[in-house]
């Protein structure tokens, strides 16, 4: 059972007393008699219940307050366990019964509830001890064996005292050379208050600069552009989980020079912690045939009233393909209330997906489906969140409410639903991962232009809006607010950087290079810049100069795709095959799933007269995408 008493248990446990002895002086009623002779015992009723469902959080080095390995402790704390399993607090299992079920489920059945209930009221008898099973064993060491890699973090976070949860990001390198799949993660707190975690890949240098900028391990803020949940897989830990294992057939991918961005969700308790975990990955040789991928619905388009209890979020897709769903993961913060998520078949026939009747950030995590869940084409998939942003809602972090918004930060709101989906084809995954880039640009600008409505002297919300205006293609429209955000911020380098890009595609290429140069000046070591103006500078028919920042960029990132593909590119398009070669090599092996990079490495094979080793990446890149124009293109020259 994982751990219930972050908070005071004593004195919620004396106000629960208080407030039933005054309802038993009111209503001049006794404590019904309790029948001895039919009463549970611990050792034959409820020890396996909390062997089973508590021990594996409840027991040394967890994050639990207290062990529940031992008839004296599930004695002493008998009150606070029966009061919190009737409210179904703990375990901690958010969904409702569900069909289609989901795995690793830790709720207890109403017969389980009862036993506990009519166990305390009897005094918490012991029973006979040759009734009680044997005490589970935990291994001591990683549960899958010895790992492949292992991840640290150099030096420790330190997290101090405090009232509210904190988010911190720490960065990771990952010890590979080469590219390797990923089978399993395992993932121990070392001993720190860690509630939660979400692991995630950053094949840029973009964490790695931010990490420590505050002067501590990591960085603040819940995910960034930069980081993504690797090859459609969403990495969560909670405690007790174990290993987490990815379905049979279907590994992701870790590459050299990549790190892990793990988002820590933390309880900062009466002293200062050393919060400084470990990740094991566990490798496979088996190349995935087929990849999922990891979407997501919902809003950015929140805006919740001071003392609403009943806000509602929803969203709606029609899925345009036949697809397995896997793994479901839904996402609030501490204003959640309920969710439902529902899908209708094309026929009219409604499945429900998931029921959360009681939304608790501290126990978020994704739900993995016994069977995956077949959905045909047409299914229109439907969430409804709902928010309680009230006095009411004791998890509020605002006394009294306030308005509440879109946004990263704890004390903001977020209604997403992650959902892991599996096609028959390449294709069909791509075209599903398009359509949901389309529409997340689309709520990225909707949320741009609520945050400059509300204060268009914000230069983050001119920056979020600028910036998903050219994610959108629409230049023209993103150059207002981006001039803003520079005027309001002449130093912030992403808003010199998209304005620089906008300019650069509407033709006004010297305007964006000057635009461009101070977002690298800004920002030295971001290696995305450099690759950006080097673009400029190509454009602008510069090519020595466009070259020698992408080569800053490599310096920068050895392992960074766009660099390679850009500089083999440029040396290609001057007839300089020998050495694009490198390059485009790379770029393909960085990008193993990127048809236009085995189209480019195919191209440059067939100028140099390597016609076979040509073919045979040109084939790989129609593999990927029948009908990729380039490759086709290329495989007519080789003809």
């Amino acid at each position: 059972m994982p751990p219930s008493m972050l908070r005071s248990v004593a004195s919620a446990v004396m106000s629960l007393m208080l407030v039933a002895l005054v309802g038993i002086a009111g209503c001049g009623r006794a404590t019904p008699p309790v029948d001895m002779a039919a009463a549970p015992t611990y050792a034959r009723d409820v020890a396996p219940i909390l062997f089973a469902k508590c021990a594996p959080c409840h027991r040394a080095g967890e994050l639990a307050p207290f062990p529940l390995l031992e008839y004296a402790d599930a004695a002493r704390w008998s009150e606070s366990i029966a009061i919190e399993t009737k409210a179904r607090v703990m375990p901690p299992w958010l969904p409702a019964p569900n069909a289609p079920e989901f795995t690793g489920v830790r709720r207890l059945s109403d017969a389980e509830i009862d036993i506990i209930q009519r166990w305390h009221r009897a005094g918490a008898p012991l029973g006979n001890t040759a009734d009680l099973p044997p005490a589970p064993t935990f291994a001591t060491g990683w549960q899958l064996g010895e790992p492949d890699a292992i991840a640290t973090l150099p030096r420790p976070f330190v997290l101090t005292p405090g009232p509210r949860d904190v988010t911190r990001n720490i960065v990771m390198r990952v010890p590979v050379i080469g590219t390797k799949f990923v089978r399993a993660v395992e993932f121990r707190t070392g001993g720190a208050p860690i509630h939660h975690a979400v692991i995630r890949v950053d094949r840029t240098s973009s964490s790695r600069q931010r990490d420590g900028e505050d002067g501590q391990a990591g960085f603040e803020g819940m995910g960034s552009p930069e980081v993504q949940d690797p090859d459609g897989h969403f990495i969560g830990w909670t405690p007790g989980r174990g290993p987490i294992l990815s379905p049979d057939g279907l590994p992701w991918r870790i590459e050299r020079g990549s790190d892990l961005v793990i988002e820590l969700h933390l309880v900062p308790g009466k002293t200062a912690a050393n919060v400084q975990p470990t990740v094991a990955l566990f490798f496979t040789d088996v190349v995935p045939t087929r990849t999922p991928v990891f979407v997501k619905m919902g809003s950015k388009a929140i805006e919740i009233p001071a003392g609403q209890n009943d806000y509602v979020v929803s969203d709606t897709f029609v899925v345009p393909v036949d697809v397995e769903l896997l793994s479901i993961y839904p996402h609030a913060h501490f204003l959640g209330k309920t969710m439902t998520v529902t899908a209708t078949m094309p026929g009219g026939q409604a499945q429900s997906l998931l029921t959360l009747p009681q939304w608790n950030f501290r126990w978020q995590q994704d739900y993995r489906y016994s069977t995956p869940v077949r959905l045909p084409k047409g299914t229109s998939i439907a969430m409804k969140y709902t928010f309680d942003n009230s006095e009411k809602n004791t998890a509020n972090p605002q006394r009294p409410p306030q308005p509440v918004y879109y946004g990263p930060r704890s004390i903001d709101e977020m209604a997403s639903l992650g959902l892991q989906l599996l096609t028959a084809t390449k294709t069909e995954g791509d075209r599903l991962v398009q359509l949901f880039d389309v529409r997340e640009t689309a709520q990225n600008i909707e949320a741009g232009q609520a945050q400059v409505r509300r204060n268009a002297g914000n230069a983050e919300g001119q920056v979020l809006l600028g910036g998903s205006y050219v994610d959108a293609g629409r230049y023209a429209d993103a150059i207002g607010p981006l001039t803003v955000a520079v005027q309001l911020n002449p130093n912030f380098a992403p808003s010199r950087n998209y304005l620089g890009g906008a300019l650069v595609a509407l033709g006004r290429v010297n305007e964006g290079l000057l635009h461009l140069q101070k977002a690298t000046a800004l920002s030295p070591r971001d290696e995305r810049y450099h690759v950006n103006l080097g673009t400029a500078l190509n454009a602008a028919g510069r090519p020595a100069d466009a070259a020698a920042e992408y080569e800053r960029a490599l310096a920068i990132n050895t392992d960074f795709g766009a660099a390679h593909a850009n500089l083999g590119l440029l040396f290609f398009s001057h007839g300089r095959f020998a050495e694009a070669l490198p390059h485009l090599t790379r770029a393909a092996a960085l990008a193993p799933e990127s048809a236009a990079a085995e189209s480019d490495l195919g191209g440059v094979l067939g100028a140099l007269g390597r016609k076979d080793e040509a073919r045979a990446h040109l084939r790989r890149a129609l593999e990927l995408q029948p009908g990729y124009a380039p490759a086709l293109e290329n495989l007519a020259r080789l003809r």
